[in-house]
């Protein structure tokens, strides 16, 4: 079965740091990339962060670049986001996607997985 699983979300002071890791299970790791996104209460999922499959080039949503980083281990078929000088507005649940893009050559469809998320709330 399929799985990815976050962990190291809570209750951080603002400033300060947090790493999220996401593990993931059931499926060929090396060969999606990774994407973080997250949803605060009551509104809406905003893209945080991706990883291409061979960790190469990561991407930053503008509101999270600078203060966090995105890496992957694909021998520990694991992708983190390390989070630092963190905001109040980036409370939130925090959830970890998966992706393998398809190809209309080959007739493969696009794969997208995602996990149940884990929370982060930055609060005094």
């Amino acid at each position: 079965e399929v799985q990815l699983v976050e962990s190291g979300g809570g209750l951080v002071q603002p400033g300060g740091s947090l790493r999220l890791s996401c593990a993931a299970s059931g499926f060929t790791f090396r060969s999606y990339d990774m994407r973080w996104v997250r949803q605060a209460p009551g509104k809406g999922p905003e893209w945080v962060s991706a990883i291409t499959f061979g960790g190469d080039s990561t991407y930053y949503a503008d509101s999270v670049k600078g203060r966090f980083t995105i890496s992957r281990d694909n021998a520990k078929n694991t992708v983190y986001l390390q989070m630092n000088s963190l905001k109040p507005e980036d409370t939130a649940v925090y959830y970890c996607g998966a992706r393998r893009y398809g190809s209309s050559c080959s007739m493969e469809p696009r794969v997208d997985y995602w996990g149940k998320g884990t929370l982060v709330t930055v609060s005094s």
